[in-house]
Formats: C-alpha cells, structure tokens, sequence
C-alpha cells in the first residue's frame, strides 16, 4: 500500500490561532531560572549546536578551525561538553570528517541546491549523494518554497521522500525557509508535510534571510511535532536556526521545549540550534559563572 494512502488531506489542516501562540510565547520568556539550572542548561544548549559555516569565502583552513573549535570550545573550562555537529556546504564536508575523527562530533551537510532550493530533482539527489558518499552523518535538505506556495503539496511530499531514501542511515533534516512562508497556518502545514514523507528534523531557517528562526514559529513546528507523536508514536527532532545568538534566548528556547515536548526531546539527538555565533556568547555565560568575572570575547575565536 502507498504511504500517500495514509497521509491526512494537507488542505484541510486546522489554522493556527495566532494570538495564542504569542501568549505562550510571551509566558516561556518570563520563566525565573535559578543559578544551578542556569548552569545545566547553557551546557545542554551548548551540546545542542550545530557550528556552521555556509559561506562563499568557505575555504578548508576555516572549516578545519571550527572543527578545532567544535572540539575544543574552552578547554580552561572542565567539564563542558562538545556541540553537537558541525554544518558546512558539500565540498567541505571530507575536510570537516577528517578533522573530527576521533570524536563524537557529526558531520551535518546542507543539500538539495541550498539555500534557494531552485534545481531540479536530479541535482539534489546528486547534492545529496556528494555529500553521504564524502562522509556526511546528517543532510540538511531545502524545500522547495516556491512549489509549496503554489499548492503543490504532493511535490513538496514526494520531493522530501526521495532525499530520505538517498539518505540511508543518515538523518535529514529538513528546511522550510519559514521567513519565506508568510503565514504560521503555512508553517503547520509544511511540519506535517515534512514528517509524514520522513523527516528526521524539520527545521526553521537557512539563514541567510530574515527573519530566520523566531520563538512563535518554533513554537507551531514543536506543537506540530507533538501531535505528530501523538498520531504515529514517531519522535521527530527540531532545529531553529538563525537568528538565535544569545545565551538567554536559548534558555528561553530550551524552556520552550521543555514545556511543549516534555523531558524525552531534551538532548541533541533531537534538537539542535543552528548556529555560529552562540556558541561564545554561551561560553561567555559559563565563564562569568565560573569565575566571577567576564572574559573577554577576543579569548574566544569568531567562527
């Protein structure tokens, strides 16, 4: 029997109330965090990053760093944890592969023409493929927006399915550019979508547009995950990314999580933060609490 046979009519999934997502919102965000749990939670959302570089200007020295990095946030610190995978376009990701060896850090790779999305399905199956066959542990797959924008829910389905089949073992994730989908109805639409034809991660952003991930939108893609879990039993993960480079967000994030999902999401093997900037400022964090005092942010490389 088809999967499709199976699948809930995506046309007629319920609207989104958007001034209750707002409320919740606004209730995470005013949550008091004592100085132990403050602890426990900036090394849980350290472990939970996936360092990234997308850039142009990618060359293997920088990527070879933010590997070092990735490795070695603050080895002054005792007991810090390592983020959770590095993310880096397909070219790079043997040279990331070879300079993780030896831990427990994933290889995350972008795919599917990111981050616009706009190839045909023969290059992003050969994307994908680069990638797996150079040693990538997870895909980051685009969607295509503009494909879904038109109604063509089956392409967008059909589209996923055929990169989760190339993937193997490895896990997908899978991006849906929420900036670019104009409503939150769209985003619950897109969840669904995206974790019935197999999504291991839906995730918000590529980042290079705004506005990337926000609270509100996470908050409909982690209910969608939730009544998902309901529906089928299958766990599926969450990566906000862009957008989110402070400590305190993240806690806010995590809080979030917490509240929606329960305790069973709470590790990174089923949420992440894509990003490159917060890794420091969480560092920053950790060494106030420390020490008593803080460092200064040249100790830490920008990366």
């Amino acid at each position: 029997m088809s999967i499709k046979n199976n699948l809930p009519d995506f046309r007629k999934i319920n609207t989104v109330d958007q001034v209750g997502i707002e409320e919740r919102v606004a209730r995470f965000t005013t949550r008091s965090i004592k100085k132990a749990s403050k602890m426990q939670g900036l090394k849980m959302a350290l472990s939970m990053i996936d360092l990234t570089t997308l850039e142009g200007k990618d060359t293997e020295g920088k990527v070879k760093q933010m590997c070092y990095k990735a490795a070695h946030l603050h080895d002054s610190i005792p007991g810090l944890p390592t983020v959770a995978a590095v993310c880096v376009y397909p070219s790079m990701v043997k040279v990331a592969k070879d300079s993780l060896k030896g831990t427990n850090i994933k290889v995350a790779s972008v795919s599917t023409a990111f981050p616009s999305g706009q190839s045909t399905q023969q290059i992003k199956l050969l994307d994908t493929k680069f990638a797996l066959e150079n040693g990538a542990d997870e895909i980051d797959m685009v969607i295509s927006r503009g494909e879904f924008l038109k109604g063509n829910y089956n392409f967008v389905f059909d589209e996923i399915a055929s990169i989760k089949e190339a993937c193997g073992k490895a896990r997908l994730k899978v991006i849906f550019e929420t900036g670019e989908l104009s409503t939150l109805d769209n985003v619950r639409k897109v969840s669904e979508i995206a974790m019935y034809a197999g999504a291991d991660f839906i995730k918000t952003s590529t980042g290079k547009i705004s506005p990337a991930a926000t609270m509100p939108v996470t908050l409909v893609m982690l209910e969608a995950i939730r009544d998902y879990y309901y529906s089928t039993g299958r766990m599926v993960g969450m990566k906000p990314a862009g957008g989110i480079s402070t400590s305190k967000l993240a806690l806010h994030y995590l809080i979030m999580v917490n509240e929606t999902l329960g305790a069973a999401w709470m590790s990174n093997e089923w949420f992440r933060f894509g990003a490159s900037s917060l890794a420091n400022d969480i560092l920053l964090q950790i060494a106030k609490e420390t020490y008593g005092v803080y460092q200064s942010p040249d100790y830490f490389s920008k990366d």
